[in-house]
């Protein structure tokens, strides 16, 4: 993944160590073992239990036929399960496939198919949603279920206290996990991590947080997100020897109470989340305890400055912002930096070794100070996505730096400032949606010519997705309901659904008579923002 000379130069220089995932949680228990590193509802596990019941689950897993190298896709909700998994997994040299709860049977059908899962690893109702249904896309993949497995095999039934026929574990440079790419083509790529790579991110991040082991993290977004699970996030806190807890539901009737019971420390939000908390937390007859609230973390998306100045006033903690992906590259605003740069720029770089590069549309390099696409390459982002040689050939320069597809602009001081997206690609509170999976799905509908989706700015989310449709001539119009309906009958994920929908009788053409999808999303764009 890595050429030989930039692996040597990040061990020579100590980002990365030799440490697995399974080899971080074995040195927790011994150091920690009593001290409790998961709390889901009443339900308490120290570092020690978790150790062993991944362990656990490891043997069953390979008693079930998980293999070094095999895929599981992995769709659990915020629960104690998830960490069992991906342990149990991470302890095999198996490779978790991380989807998330949102996703639904085009998302989960296309990763079992795409990685050639072994086993898809889900739970059984979840937010009203039957995820056992999933179990028709997930191929020859063997269906494991938390909670009520109904014709498929328990989750609970494979913990085998017999350990002794476990193989060795896998070596640090291997890939560990996939991760899913909010990228903007048509079917999501998937990220190979390595244990060295991201466990540097995790301590790097963790340092830049001043994470202890007194720190309480509460894990608001999914755990499966990259930002929830290393910026620093749950991995971050384990590595501290601090205690997670692991918030069902966003909301602030959930999350507040949460953070007063358990003396919450930290926590990390998308910005309407953070408006949403800050809006409650104003409108309250009584203030909620939040005096344990030490850091709020802000990313996924640009936060407005007005809403950063109101975190500190209101919530009475300290911001960070975060900017960052799940290929790599993570900035933060430091936990001493003076408030102009807090309110107003997303953070600098983790690491010395993060290369930046900003240039224009030849690549050229942009003046400093002047807006530009971002690329970027360093000790944890990665060289190519998984099996993806033809597009890794676009994603990536020759010489192996990854083109973020953000429009940034970088101040003298080196911290970065977000100004927009080049790709065609909708960031809808946080989640990533391509733009071309949805055109896809919309093109297969019989009263649909052609469809393009856009991004439209929102006060709230940030932005809202639009479909503009061309209807079949002789064919009923189309409404937003039916659009809507017809998605989900696809299994498409929720949020990746259009929020609008406008119908015109032709796309605008260029000079020469063609229509150029880029060309027509960004003039829609240009005229939605305008």
């Amino acid at each position: 993944m890595w050429p030989d000379e930039f692996a040597r130069r990040y061990r020579e220089r100590g980002y990365w160590t030799g440490q697995t995932f399974d080899a971080l949680l074995r040195e927790r228990a011994a150091t920690h073992g009593d001290r409790v590193a998961v709390v889901d509802g009443e339900r308490h596990v120290t570092y020690r239990e978790l150790r062993d019941r991944a362990l656990s689950l490891a043997a069953g897993l390979h008693r079930l036929g998980v293999r070094r190298g095999d895929r599981v896709v992995v769709q659990l909700p915020n629960t104690a399960d998830y960490f069992d998994v991906v342990f149990a997994l991470f302890r095999l040299g198996a490779l978790p496939v991380l989807a998330l709860p949102a996703h639904r049977a085009a998302e989960i059908g296309y990763f079992c198919s795409h990685t050639e899962a072994v086993a898809f690893v889900t739970t059984d109702v979840h937010e009203g949603f039957d995820h056992r249904t999933l179990a028709a896309v997930a191929g020859g993949a063997t269906v494991v279920v938390a909670g009520d497995p109904g014709e498929h095999t328990a989750l609970a039934g494979l913990y085998d206290a017999d350990t002794s026929h476990l193989p060795p574990g896998p070596w640090p440079g291997e890939t560990a996990f996939l991760q899913l790419s909010g990228g903007s083509t048509g079917l999501p790529k998937l990220i190979p991590r390595t244990h060295d790579d991201y466990l540097y991110s995790v301590r790097a991040s963790a340092e830049i947080c001043a994470l202890t082991e007194d720190s309480v993290y509460l894990a608001v977004l999914p755990v499966a997100h990259n930002f929830t699970m290393s910026s620093p996030g749950v991995l971050g806190v384990f590595h501290a020897g601090g205690r997670v807890v692991l918030a069902r539901r966003p909301d602030p009737a959930t999350v507040l109470p949460l953070i007063a019971a358990e003396r919450v420390t930290v926590t990390a939000v998308v910005p309407p989340l953070a408006q949403l908390w800050l809006d409650a937390v104003a409108a309250a007859p009584a203030p909620p305890d939040l005096s344990s609230l030490r850091l709020l973390q802000v990313g996924g998306a640009k936060l407005g400055s007005t809403v950063a100045a109101r975190v500190t006033p209101v919530l009475g903690c300290r911001l960070q912002q975060v900017f960052g992906m799940a290929e790599g590259l993570v900035n933060y605003t430091r936990l001493d930096d003076p408030d102009e740069i807090v309110l107003h720029t997303q953070g600098r770089p983790i690491s010395p070794d993060d290369e930046v590069r900003v240039v224009d549309d030849d690549d050229r390099p942009v003046p400093p100070g002047t807006v530009g696409h971002l690329l970027t390459r360093g000790p944890y982002t990665i060289r190519g996505y998984w099996r993806a040689d033809e597009h890794n050939r676009v994603a990536f320069t020759a010489d192996g730096f990854y083109r973020t597809g953000d429009l940034v602009r970088v101040r003298a001081d080196g911290y970065i400032v977000v100004e927009g997206r080049a790709k065609d690609q909708i960031n809808r509170g946080g989640e990533k949606i391509a733009a071309e999976e949805v055109e896809n799905h919309l093109l297969t509908h019989p009263a649909v010519h052609d469809a393009a989706i856009v991004a439209v700015p929102d006060p709230y989310l940030g932005e809202r997705s639009c479909a503009y449709v061309v209807v079949r001539a002789g064919q009923a119009p189309v409404t937003l309901a039916t659009v809507r309906r017809y998605l989900r009958g696809r299994g498409l994920a929720e949020y990746k659904i259009p929020d609008r929908l406008q119908i015109l009788d032709a796309f605008p053409v260029t000079g020469v008579g063609k229509v150029s999808r880029r060309v027509l999303r960004a003039t829609l764009r240009a005229t939605q923002e305008g």
